[in-house]
């Protein structure tokens, strides 16, 4: 049963999240201001993932449709901005320093996990090839690219996806301890991060608390990796030999690649 107070969180949740968004806001503003910046150091992605997590257990959704395309959105604006404020040499240095552990650590872990979530823990074929596709890449978007193609079910999307939101939210509040436990350079933070926490969000994440040079090493490594989802979904379509034509949509406006058994599976504003 939904204790009383429960209920009244969830009834007054709009005003709640109106409140928290207000003083996450504000605080932030305060780090351009000279001599308040030390106002705004509590708010750090850690402290927001933290309360996102009690406000949606405690409060529910608040404005579910509105949160999920305006963080789609923030995410990609995001990204871009921090390409502006990276030097390009710099950028590129990192970026092909990074392929080599892309491609190893790519092709390592989709043979790894594979084998780990079929021998070992005797999970499906579908679950095991998502989830060990959102860990070799990019996460939620690598598993929704490569879902159709297979023809998961939702139960197996909703496993892997819970699967790797989970370990993401882990690794945003405990990578920056390990590497400053482990007296990391910021690049090796950065390079670290990159291939080892899977959605972009966790790893700008990451990068940001551990300093300044590991988030544009980290972000530079990482949107190359995203890069390998064009070719594991096709590679996918041809391995599972599925029936039917395979078509991959690129939606332009949101930079998404929806790799699809048939126009039916397609999300009806690209039919």
């Amino acid at each position: 049963m939904i204790s009383s107070a429960t209920k009244t969180l969830q009834t007054n949740n709009k005003t709640i999240y109106v409140a928290i968004l207000s003083t996450l806001t504000f605080f932030l503003f305060l780090d351009y201001i000279p001599g308040l910046q030390a106002w705004s150091a509590w708010v750090t992605p850690p402290v927001a993932l933290f309360l996102g997590l009690i406000f949606a257990l405690t409060c529910g959704q608040a404005h579910p449709k509105f949160n999920k395309k305006t963080s789609k959105y923030l995410l990609q604006y995001s990204v871009v901005g921090l390409g502006f404020g990276m030097n390009l040499q710099s950028a590129l240095a990192s970026g092909k320093e990074g392929m080599e552990f892309t491609v190893i650590s790519v092709v390592g872990t989709l043979l790894i996990g594979w084998f780990i979530g079929r021998k070992i823990f005797k999970i499906d074929r579908n679950t095991s090839y998502l989830i060990s596709s959102g860990t070799a890449i990019c996460g939620g978007s690598a598993i929704a690219a490569v879902g159709p193609v297979l023809r998961a079910k939702d139960s197996e999307m909703s496993v892997a996806l819970g699967t790797i939101f989970i370990l993401n939210a882990i690794a945003l509040f405990i990578f920056p301890a390990i590497g400053h436990a482990l007296d990391m350079t910021e690049h090796q933070f950065g390079t670290w991060a990159a291939i080892a926490i899977h959605d972009t969000s966790s790893v700008v994440g990451a990068g940001a608390a551990y300093g300044e040079e590991a988030l544009k090493v980290a972000t530079t490594i990482k949107l190359t990796r995203a890069l390998w989802i064009i070719p594991m979904a096709f590679a996918t379509s041809f391995i599972f030999k599925s029936i039917g034509a395979f078509f991959v949509c690129v939606k332009i406006r949101g930079f998404s690649i929806f790799p699809c058994m048939d126009r039916q599976k397609l999300p009806k504003k690209l039919q």
